[in-house]
């Protein structure tokens, strides 16, 4: 089994890799010129945008600066927008669905490191994936830990740390973040 198999199945892989390491200057490359772009350069945009994310759906938006680690570990629905300065480390699958809206600074971490410092030292390091369902609403500089899932319709409170999974339909927030109540259907 290779590394890549390995850090997609959720087990330790070694991140220095060369295959890995190649992977990931690929996509730092298309970071750099993606944001680089002026905001009138539409078409360069979307091009770019295409390279570094290659399982995204239609109207898709995202205002540089972003940053991830592969790109092609992550699984966008259609209209997703993306606010200025996220994140998304994507050594797992990250997998988002339709009308999803991220604020500033938003972070999502796939990545994980051993407890155990003698382990932790050797350089491995594992993924679990993170799952953000329909319609949600993730509030500015929110952080979702690696193997979470949010439901759909669900907004999480900007600032808010999510360390297990959140119900569909719920407003939550807070560090940890906890369903603070539930969410009618209409506005």
């Amino acid at each position: 089994m290779t590394e890549r198999e390995k850090m997609l199945a959720g087990e330790w892989y070694n991140a220095q890799d060369e295959e890995l390491l190649m992977l990931r200057r690929k996509a730092r490359l298309t970071m750099q010129a993606l944001n680089a772009t002026r905001d009138d350069d539409c078409a360069e945009r979307t091009s770019l945008l295409q390279q570094l994310l290659p399982n995204a759906g239609s109207k898709l938006w995202i205002e540089p600066p972003f940053y991830c680690d592969y790109g092609e570990h992550i699984a966008l629905g259609n209209n997703v927008f993306f606010n200025f300065n996220c994140v998304v480390l994507d050594v797992a699958w990250v997998t988002i669905g339709n009308n999803v809206l991220f604020g500033p600074n938003v972070q999502l971490y796939t990545a994980t490191h051993p407890l155990d410092a003698q382990l932790r030292c050797s350089g491995l390091e594992a993924g679990h994936p993170i799952t953000i369902g329909n319609d949600c609403w993730i509030g500015g500089s929110v952080i979702i830990n690696p193997g979470i899932t949010v439901g759909e319709r669900s907004v999480i409170g900007a600032g808010s740390v999510v360390t297990k999974d959140i119900p569909a339909d719920v407003f939550a927030a807070g560090n940890p973040c906890k369903v603070i109540r539930y969410l009618h259907s209409s506005p």
